[in-house]
């Protein structure tokens, strides 16, 4: 059944395709919100060969009753930079065509994080930014010497672009700011000089997260390398003396290291309390400690919130559209927020789980589990085989990784696999889930502490009275 709405009641239906919106096409999600935001709204519509012209009268309360699935509707602004650390460029070849789109886009960067540089934002963007408030806006920083952004982006306006933030931030635009780390190239003294910049230059920064470089086996550029555990620990103790200085001059500290630079220099990651409320966990920052608090029941689950434009959105008037798919997920290479999936229901096995993880992940769960009444758990290991190199996280997990770990591990388990691998029920290789439930006993779970810690809890339970 239908549910009333504006544009049930004036004759609007599914499949018609809107044109203008009170005599504009609208570029993007958001022009759409604010020109169909009056109670009085004129669309024209194609329906077929038909052009029909509707004057669409909104009730008090009413629903607009259009969805929107989409969150730009013209050209995503592409990116021009050849960077020498772009994941991008280390794909292997053959893989999804939407895996080697490169974005620069600060609607995407207001709408779902990703991070642009700004080498391609111009006077009209920072105009509608400001205009609209567009807060926050996530910018890579990399270094603030400009002969040096302007060579790690092979972008000559790599070095002045930066100039964009500064106006911004005098017109309350909120900026999140990234920092991938390189060894050799911007980090030691580049890396002081960065965040001395920052301070001196840029001192509303929201935040700054500093993150380390992905390399897959399939790098072509020298310069390029993996961090040791020597560097790891020299950024760690760099930064911490850069968020005193920071805390004492501003009496906050904005800079934040993700999680990976810990586990390579082998130390524990910071207490809750460093992270505030895990503003940067897409980022990889906080992301272990935020898990173990949540599967010690010590604090929130935070890893499956939705923050930003669409909750608001979806707060306000959650009959009025789809939630927009990012278009640029799967190259943005953060953590994703996971699409669920459901797999042909069955009576949920009662073989002992077994915890399915990357190398990263599958640390800290041993770490975890050790001296726990679930210590017996098993932690099947994915090496990443498909990237190589140093990639080691659970979102980029592939079918055929898995499917090799678990023929070695056996059949005795079930598997509970993190959603974060997989897109809509499909990993990054082009398989699905249920191609590897058709071999192994598979449970699809959350990417969340809470959830996993119920999971083996009623596991345990289950297993005591057999």
């Amino acid at each position: 059944m239908q549910t009333p709405s504006a544009a049930s009641r004036v004759g609007i239906q599914v499949g018609d395709q809107i044109v203008l919106v009170n005599g504009v096409v609208p570029r993007d999600i958001l022009e759409w919100h604010r020109l169909v935001e009056s109670d009085v709204v004129d669309l024209q519509i194609a329906r077929g060969r038909e052009s029909l012209d509707i004057v669409l009268e909104r009730q008090p309360g009413e629903p607009l009753g259009i969805s929107i699935n989409s969150a730009v509707f013209d050209r995503i602004h592409t990116c021009d930079n050849h960077c020498e650390f772009c994941f991008i460029y280390q794909l292997p070849k053959g893989m999804r065509r939407s895996l080697y789109l490169k974005d620069d886009d600060y609607r995407l960067s207001f709408l779902f994080g990703n991070f642009t540089t700004l080498t391609r934002f111009t006077e009209a963007d920072l105009e509608r930014v400001i205009e609209e408030k567009l807060s926050p806006l996530y910018v890579s920083i990399h270094a603030v010497e400009p002969h040096v952004r302007s060579e790690m982006l092979r972008n000559n306006r790599g070095g002045f672009s930066l100039r964009w933030v500064r106006l911004m931030l005098d017109n309350q635009i909120d900026i999140r700011a990234q920092i991938v780390l390189c060894p050799g190239v911007n980090d030691g003294d580049v890396l002081e000089s960065t965040l001395s910049g920052l301070l001196e230059q840029f001192p509303e920064l929201e935040s700054i997260a500093v993150v380390p470089l992905g390399l897959s086996q399939f790098n072509t550029e020298s310069r390029m390398r993996f961090q040791t555990s020597d560097e790891a620990n020299a950024v760690i103790d760099l930064v911490e003396e850069w968020q005193r200085r920071f805390r004492s001059v501003l009496g906050r500290q904005p800079i934040h290291l993700a999680d990976e630079f810990y586990l390579v220099a082998n130390r524990d990651v910071p207490s809750a309390d460093h992270y505030g409320e895990y503003p940067m966990l897409e980022d990889g920052v906080g992301l272990v400690r935020s898990f173990i608090e949540s599967f010690s029941g010590n604090g929130p689950d935070v890893n499956g919130r939705h923050d930003g434009f669409f909750a608001s959105v979806d707060h306000g008037s959650p009959t009025d559209y789809v939630r927009p798919v990012n278009p640029a997920v799967e190259t943005s290479l953060r953590v994703a927020k996971p699409v669920s999936v459901s797999l042909n229901p069955r009576t949920r096995s009662a073989k002992v789980p077994a915890i399915v993880s990357g190398p990263y992940g599958s640390s800290m769960f041993r770490k975890l589990l050790a001296g726990t009444d679930l210590a017996h758990i098993p932690v099947v290991e994915v090496p990443n085989l498909h990237f190589g190199g140093n990639t080691a996280v659970a979102g980029l997990m592939t079918f055929a990784d898995i499917q090799g770990a678990l023929r070695a591990h056996g059949r005795e388990n079930v598997y509970l696999l993190p959603d974060v691998c997989l897109n809509d029920g499909v990993f990054l290789d082009g398989a699905t889930v249920g191609d590897l439930s058709e071999e192994f006993d598979i449970e699809v779970i959350a990417t969340s502490g809470v959830a996993l810690r119920q999971r083996l809890e009623a596991a345990r339970k289950e297993n005591s009275r057999d």
